[in-house]
């Protein structure tokens, strides 16, 4: 008989969100939405109020028309009350802990194999590039869906800024963490987040290093003052609150493969033929309507990133 010994930091299922509970959540931001709960006083005001924020002046950004989404955009009062940040704690209805995140002073640190190490502090980054408004799917492991109108830039141009060299085969990113932040039943995971995308990824024209969201500054709870938004991957992928880019030659392990191998890969493209090991991926659910939708290949963003994977059959990619 196979005995399976848990590690003391693998998330078990009664820490992802049950279906119907977030359903009956999402009853209530829907009102939220139509403004019947956000009067003042509303203790969902917060999340949505605009924050004190030196690049303020920068938002909103044009949108960019190319990566245009069948689907209606979710809801911000939704968007912004509903998140995983597990620096904060496993429930989903963490924005009040998340607003202990500091965001200035911030900085960069670009480092590895690239041809001068620098650190950038965030608001001179944001000196250094153009802002735009992007509208993406956005799909989690757990089933659940959005979309969202980010502001930010392509991550090509963090790497061109970075000059990798040609050893570089990955980008390693790092998320911020303070251990008198997180709670003390999370202190146990093993700190802090990391995330990695290939060169080649990191450089697809939708990688995006997301600044802002719903023509304003991003919140805190959303990965404030920069993630990542791969559209194409669970939505784990998509590291917040970022404060390191290493370039290496050596393939970086994500925090959910340290926490469990068995369920969560480096490559985590959207696939609903592949299920995970606890759950099916064919169906997911529209966060603000409860709708249910098909679940498309890399998330209906095959055409720009398919052939990023040809002839890696031998990989686990949608893990």
């Amino acid at each position: 008989m196979l005995i399976r010994m848990a590690n003391g930091w693998e998330l078990p299922d009664s820490a992802v969100t049950p279906e119907a509970a977030w359903l009956d959540r999402r009853t209530l931001m829907r009102g939220a939405a139509a403004g019947s709960i956000l009067a003042a006083g509303s203790p969902f005001a917060g999340a949505v109020a605009a924050v004190d924020d030196p690049s303020a002046h920068l938002y909103p950004a044009k949108r960019n028309g190319e990566y245009s989404v069948e689907r209606e955009i979710t809801p911000e009062a939704v968007a912004t009350t509903f998140n995983n940040f597990y620096e904060f704690g496993s429930s989903k209805d963490i924005w009040r802990e998340a607003q202990a995140q500091p965001l200035r002073p911030w900085q960069v640190r670009i480092d590895g194999l690239v041809e001068q190490p620098k650190t950038l502090d965030i608001d001179e980054l944001l000196q250094r590039v153009a802002l735009e408004e992007r509208v993406y799917r956005h799909r989690c492991v757990e089933r659940w869906s959005m979309v969202a109108p980010w502001t930010g830039f392509p991550m090509r141009a963090l790497v061109e800024m970075a000059a990798p060299l040609s050893s570089a085969k990955y980008v390693r990113m790092e998320s911020y963490f303070d251990a008198n932040l997180v709670p003390r039943n999370m202190r146990i995971y093993p700190w802090p987040y990391v995330e990695g995308l290939t060169i080649a990824e990191a450089t697809n024209e939708l990688a995006f290093l997301v600044t802002g969201a719903y023509g304003k500054p991003l919140e805190k709870q959303n990965g404030a003052p920069l993630r990542l938004a791969a559209p194409w991957k669970y939505g784990f992928k998509s590291g917040k609150s970022l404060v390191r880019f290493s370039f290496t030659d050596e393939r970086p392990e994500n925090f959910w493969q340290t926490v469990n191998a068995r369920e969560y890969g480096f490559w985590a493209n959207v696939n609903p033929d592949v299920a995970h090991p606890r759950w099916s991926q064919k169906i997911e659910t529209e966060l603000h309507t409860g709708e249910k939708l098909p679940t498309s290949l890399y998330n209906g963003y095959g055409p720009w990133v398919a052939d990023l994977y040809s002839g890696m059959s031998g990989e686990q990619l949608f893990v």
